[in-house]
This record gives C-alpha cells, structure tokens and sequence, in this order.
C-alpha cells in the first residue's frame, strides 16, 4: 500500500468571489477598494500559517491580480524557500482593476472565453508570471480547462505538467441550488486524477498518442454518494464545503463527517492497487471576516485548522504524503498506466443508510452502479467517443462544458418515472405466468476484488417471488481494462420449481444529453444485427425489432460519435431494439432468453466511437 497522497492548494485572490459580495454590502462595486485587498491578503497569510504549523507543504496559485500585489509576490517567494511550496499560476481569480481595463469584460471563467482571448490571456499572465518570478510554473489550473486550451497551454508552455482541470458533477444540481444563476455546467468528468485525452478533458487519454501532457486533478474531493444525489458544493473534503453543507454541531463545532470523509477516500486504495488521493483547494473568500455560510469567522478558521491538523496526524503516523501538484504529476506517472481504470466502491457516511455505488472511469467509459437498484448502471458517459465539444463564445457550447451522458438517473428518471414512457437505466427484468420484475427494485449489496486487468463486483445474491414460485438470483459486473465493455452475468442459484422456466430480459434504456431537457433523437440509427438484420432510422414512431439469435443490438448516435451495443453469451438469445416517442424520447437495446435452474446467462454492454 502507498501512502494516501494529498495536495493542499492555495490561491491569494485579491478579489474572492464570496469576499467581494459580503465586504462589499451596501456599496457601490470597487473590486480595487483597498479594505478588501488587505482583508483577501490577510486570509491568505492564515491559510499559510496554518498548513505550514502543522508541517504540509502547499502549491500556491498565483492569480492574475496577486501578479500585481508585491507583498504577495513577496509571500510567495519566501513560502517558496522557507517551507518549500510550489509556486504555481492560477486562471481563476481573474477579476481586478487590470484585467478589466484591459480586457472590458466581467467574464472570469477562462473557458467561456473565445479561443482567441484564452490564448491571449494566457499568454499575457504566464508571461506576467514570469517577469515577476523569473520562471514558468509547473501547474496551473481552474475549475474548468477545455482541451484546446490544455493542448495550447502545453505546446506554449512546455513545462507545465500538472493542471486542475475539471470539478466533480457541477452540472445542472449545483446550477438550480445557486438560485438558478451558476452557469458554469461541466458534469461527466472523473473524480480522482487523470490524463486528459487531446480531443476532450474529461475523457482519459488511452495512450501516449492521445495524452495531452499534463495530469489533471479534480477542483475538490468530493463524496461520491451525496454529491451525486444533491449538490456538490455541500459535500467535500474542503472544510468550509462541510460548513456550508450545515453537516456539524452547532453547539460544540464538531464535524466527524469531515474526518469520515477524508477516511473514505484513504480506503479507496482497497480498488486501486494500494493507491489514494484527496486534494484541498481554499481561496481566500472561504475565511471572509464577517463569517460565511451562517458560520462565524471563528468556525471557518476553527474547520480549517482542524483540517489540517488532522492531515498533520495521519502524516505524523507515515499514512501520508503531502505533496505539490508537480511533484504530484511525476508521482502519478510512475505509478499509473494509461488503461488503468479508477475505482471506487463508495457508502454512504451522512445520512445512515446503507446505500452503495460503484463508480468506475477509464479511457472508455465512465460508469456508476447503485446498488439500491439491483446493480442497475445508473449513469454512463461513452469516453471512446472522446466527443469534439468545444466550449466557449463563439462556439455551440458557450457554459455547457459537460460531458454527454447516455444513462443518466437524476437527468432522465432512471428506473422511478413520474407518469408514462421510461427513464435511462442498464437493468433485468424477469418474467413469470403474466409477472414480472425488475432487478432495479431489489436492494442488494456489493464485494470488490481483481482478477489480473478485471475488476469485479460481485452482488448478494437477491429473492424474487412470484405467485407460484421464487427465484434466487447472484449478479456479477466484469470490468476488463481496456475493453471499453461491461459484461454482467446472471446465475440461477435456485428455483423452488427446478423443472420451471422464467424469461429474463437484458435491457438498456439510453438517450442521449448533458441537462434535464431532451435533445433532437432524429438521426440516431437503431440495429438488429443478424441472419435477416434490421434497423430503425429514430422518427419518435414508437417501432420494435426483434431477431432471435442476434449477434449484436446496437444505436449509432451522431450527435456525440457514439455506438453503443449489446451483445449476449448465447446465440440462441433473442435481440430487439425499440425507439421511443416525443413524451419518452428514449431508444431500448435488449436481449431475451427463457432461463432455467443453475442456468448463467451473460452479456456485454459495448461503448466504442461511432460515426
């Protein structure tokens, strides 16, 4: 077992965005208005003073505005050479009296920019960067970096190795919980550090030809359970996200979640071959003087210092490393491949059920299992695409940087609808004298373990009862690295009537999108491929196929490069596709077999780029 790795990052924004609302009350806008430069600048100092009390070494990420502050430069430079902290250039923190007089515009998301002004404004503080350091920086980073910008930075900039480049499910759940008004949509990225492919950020590079250069970290480490469901902001190893989840006591400023947290991220090493990560990213606006997030001033200094502290004991007893985002890069590069998946089978430590996903992500795919649903694949983003979505004014994507979905439960429904038609969702049905069943019902439980590139989990077998008869059914999930494919088997543990038969029913329900709203299905090609093939051009007309002993079932999606299939272990199975229609614009891949006693059936679910 490695050590758990952790990289602590601050950035001294002279202008923070919470800071500059609350200090601001009342007043007129003046992002130059000195108490709050001093006040930024202060927080800054205290971020410092308590990683370096407690001995955790820090990448500070310079911000535009810090790059004409000299006391900050100053800190910098001494922080650098006395505690041996990294000094690294930040693209948020862009608002200030400079850049606004020289750019007109109060964007400050460098994504959403043009591809030309990215250019520029990242040629025009790596360049300020350097006159006031005398050096390029080795990481850089914001809550977003798209790949043209990636692949630009890195042919400019050559020595840029490392870059946060992505945060965790910040689409259309924290947009509605920030009143409507946060647009910046990226969900579908990984949760953990990756190698960002050349075409997309948020798909794994597959090889070296794919491999934009850097390592990329996610914004924050987030919980894999509650953030999915709700809003990440809430939920995260941060520990103001913690403060303003309202996740601690009121009375004795307590917060184990936080240490629970942080916990469960050090035991992603049991599916990681030995290997796990956490990341802290603070800006100054987290500690704003007249308190935040209903906490006081004192508390979110207290949870900070708490924090740290706790990180200072697990490295106290040798569980931890703590290292700077470059030296983070090399550390990255040596210990992982490019196939190599990340894994983590995530419980749920906040609200006291006993709730599982498995979350899995490599260069082909992203995947999330529940299984609170029977082991249904719950959310799936087709990473073989590696999909062309540029982002930014003056392309289709102008805030919408996430990555497309083709089963998505919290977007599309998944099992539980409201009214008609389907959600998306990779389940079975079985079927029995007029009965049926469906796996996403049946609660179950999960267990990790590898067998050379495969991982597998293997569910607690489940009890389905008919009127005449039950049945006890054992679900395994295979992961082969570098297949781009799941296969999931069935077995038939028992029958109370061994002579019986029951229909079981392989099915996906799919679409394909980034928010809640449909997209355009015209175009997306449904076939049955077989002795007699069939196929469905997508009209929204309601149309099924069926051939028994399909070789394949598959839906070829032009709008985001993709074909996804199914296919099935015995050729004898029957394969059908059905299109949807206007309430319920899905599209359904399947497979039906009549399975006995002791009887395994198997099938796989395909990702690969299509036309």
């Amino acid at each position: 077992m490695d050590k758990f790795v952790l990289n602590i990052i601050h950035r001294p924004e002279m202008v923070p965005e919470y800071s500059a609302t609350v200090t601001g009350q009342g007043k007129e806008e003046d992002i130059g208005d000195q108490g709050l430069l001093t006040e930024s600048l202060d927080i800054f100092k205290t971020q410092q003073r308590i990683a370096h009390e407690n001995g955790l070494k820090v990448t500070i990420q310079m911000t535009y505005g810090s790059l004409y502050n000299e006391e900050a430069i100053e800190l910098a430079k001494h922080d650098h050479e006395a505690y041996g902290d990294e000094i690294s250039l930040s693209l948020l923190g862009l608002p200030c009296d400079e850049f606004r007089e020289k750019y007109h515009t109060k964007d400050f998301c460098i994504w959403m920019f043009s591809m030309e002004d990215k250019k520029a404004i990242v040629d025009d503080i790596f360049e300020l960067f350097y006159d006031r350091f005398g050096f390029y920086p080795e990481s850089t980073g914001s809550y977003y970096l798209d790949a043209p910008l990636i692949n630009y930075i890195k042919e400019k900039y050559p020595m840029v190795k490392c870059a946060i480049a992505t945060c965790w499910e910040e689409g259309p759940k924290a947009y509605h919980t920030c009143n409507n008004s946060w647009y910046t949509l990226f969900d579908g990225g990984p949760w953990a550090p990756w190698i960002p492919s050349k075409q997309n950020t948020h798909a794994p590079a597959a090889n070296e030809e794919e491999d934009s250069g850097i390592v990329a970290i996610p914004h924050l480490s987030r919980d894999l359970i509650a953030c999915y469901d709700g809003n990440g902001s809430n939920f995260g190893t941060h520990p103001q996200n913690v403060l303003r989840g309202m996740i601690y006591d009121t009375k004795t400023w307590e917060y184990p979640y936080l240490y629970n947290l942080i916990d469960q991220y050090r035991s992603l090493e049991k599916y990681n071959n030995g290997y796990a990560y956490n990341m802290m990213f603070v800006g100054p606006g987290w500690m704003n003087k007249m308190g935040r997030w209903e906490s006081p001033y004192e508390l979110l200094v207290k949870s900070y210092t708490d924090g740290c502290r706790y990180y200072a004991k697990l490295k106290e007893e040798g569980q931890l490393v703590d290292m700077t985002m470059s030296e983070f890069a090399d550390y990255y590069r040596e210990k992982k491949h490019y196939t190599e998946p990340e894994c983590a089978l995530w419980r749920d430590i906040l609200y006291g059920s006993d709730k599982q996903l498995f979350w899995y992500c490599d260069p082909y795919m992203r995947a999330c299992v529940n299984m609170d649903q029977g082991g249904a694949i719950v959310d799936l983003r087709p990473y073989a695409a590696k999909i062309d979505w540029p982002v930014g004014i003056g392309t289709p994507h102008v805030e919408d940087a996430s990555y497309p979905f083709l089963i998505q439960e919290k977007y599309r429904a998944g099992y539980f609808t409201h009214y008609a038609g389907e959600g998306t969702i990779r389940s079975a049905k079985l079927s029995h004298n007029g009965e049926e069943v469906d796996l996403a019902l049946c609660r179950t439980k999960a267990h990790f373990s590898q067998e050379g590139d495969t991982r597998i989990l293997t569910l607690d077998p489940v009890t389905i009862e008919f009127a005449d008869m039950s049945v006890t059914l054992q679900t395994k999930e295979y992961f082969e690295e570098g297949s781009g494919a799941i296969k999931i088997e069935r077995n038939i543990i028992e029958m109370s009537d061994p002579t019986a038969e029951v229909s079981l029913n392989e099915y996906m329900v799919a679409c394909y999108g980034t928010t809640e709203y449909p997209e355009d299905m015209s175009g997306i090609t449904l076939r049955a491929e077989g002795d007699e093939p069939q196929e469905i051009i997508y009209g929204y007309r309601c149309r099924e196929a069926y051939i028994v002993g399909a070789t394949e079932v598959s839906a070829n999606i032009p709008a985001i490069t993709t074909k996804v299939s199914m296919t099935a272990s015995d050729a004898t199975a029957e394969g059908y596709i059905k299109e949807g229609y206007a309430f319920s614009p899905m599209f359904t891949l399947g497979y039906r077999k009549n399975i006995t006693d002791k009887e395994v059936f198997a099938t796989w679910l395909n990702l690969e780029k299509g036309n």
